[in-house]
């Protein structure tokens, strides 16, 4: 019984450790982000991995990128634009930025 009840707090805490990358996952799926960009590959957009390492430790980028996210831009990539996210609002935009950002 100690073991079943040991695996079990177990498989929850991986459970709630695991949530919120699975859920801001979905949550970029379900915004259709993941159409323009792959985690590890670029499709149209570069991957959410590189947008991480691009941007590690640089002060202030959740909000430029949430503003990047809500309203589109061009430059940071190459020449074709992104465009602006009518479908996402400002908290997902934040959900989406730390998830991505959290990315290694």
């Amino acid at each position: 019984m100690k073991f079943s009840t040991s695996l079990l707090a177990a498989v929850a805490l991986s459970a709630i450790t695991l949530t919120p990358a699975l859920a801001n996952q979905e949550l970029a799926q379900k915004k259709a982000c993941l159409g323009c960009h792959g985690i590890d590959n670029k499709i149209v957009g570069p991957a959410y991995k590189d947008v991480a390492k691009k941007y590690k430790g640089q002060k202030g980028i959740e909000a430029k990128l949430v503003e990047k996210v809500l309203k589109g831009g061009k430059g940071s990539w190459g020449e074709v634009p992104m465009p602006a996210n009518t479908q996402v609002n400002e908290a997902e935009a934040k959900q989406l930025v730390t998830w991505i950002l959290s990315l290694k």
